[in-house]
């Protein structure tokens, strides 16, 4: 069972970290019987009404979990290390909540709404009634990125990972087969594309971070040759508390 934890705004502008970074770590939190499928960045509205570090993101930890009795150890773990790690002057949030839960949907809605409209601590409060969703400092306001968070991730179709299968260990340059032991379907944009072949080669640009797409971690690719693909995506500056 697929467990959600979502955290938001634990970071400062002047951080060295960021809440990415912080739900990333939240692996070395896990108990022995559950293993961290990935965490995934959200990208919320970006409005100069709403107060954000510097790109008004939110992280999704997806724990495989035996059943849904481990949500509330989860909870409880997630609260320990968002009061570890947070840094004062933030507004820290947690949500959690299970694949199977009936709010999710609900969620799912909140969420988009978190990316295209002004959205307020009392309604993500109404639409997590029937989950975990707790603020843990300052103003409170993470509240409201952790519930999209979780609502985006459990949509299936939004986001991109920031972790999964310990890409940031992987090459320049790497094979499609190499990419698809981790689970990490590559996919081509190019118009009348072939189908990439388990030998071809993909050049990272040393920076892989695949799409959520159909629940799946799926890295989008242009061809470079005969044998070759390209990551489409590429680091920006400024992005390093990710």
């Amino acid at each position: 069972m697929f467990i959600y934890v979502g955290f938001d705004d634990t970071d400062t502008r002047d951080s060295d970290r960021g809440t990415g970074k912080l739900a990333r770590w939240f692996e070395q939190q896990l108990p022995d019987d559950c293993r961290m499928k990935g965490v995934v960045r959200q990208q919320l509205l970006v409005d100069a009404a709403i107060p954000y570090t510097s790109h008004n993101s939110s992280a999704c930890v997806i724990v495989d979990a035996p059943d849904s009795t481990f949500l509330d150890v989860l909870v409880k773990k997630a609260v320990e290390h968002v009061e570890r790690y947070f840094l004062p002057g933030s507004d820290p949030g947690i949500c959690a909540a299970c694949e199977d839960d009936d709010s999710l949907p609900a969620l799912v809605d909140f969420g988009l709404a978190c990316t295209r409209r002004i959205v307020t601590q009392k309604e993500a409060v109404r639409v997590a009634s029937n989950v975990h969703l707790s603020g843990h400092g300052g103003t409170n306001d993470g509240v409201i990125g952790a519930a999209a968070a979780v609502g985006l991730t459990a949509s299936g179709r939004c986001g991109r990972f920031i972790e999964f299968g310990r890409l940031r260990n992987f090459p320049d340059r790497i094979s499609v087969s190499a990419l698809e032991e981790k689970n990490i379907q590559v996919v081509s944009i190019d118009r009348d594309a072939r189908v990439p072949r388990p030998d071809d080669f993909v050049l990272t640009k040393g920076w892989i971070r695949p799409r959520l797409l159909g629940h799946q971690a799926i890295l989008m690719v242009r061809s470079n040759g005969e044998e070759s693909w390209e990551n489409i995506a590429q680091k920006k500056h400024r992005q390093q508390n990710l």
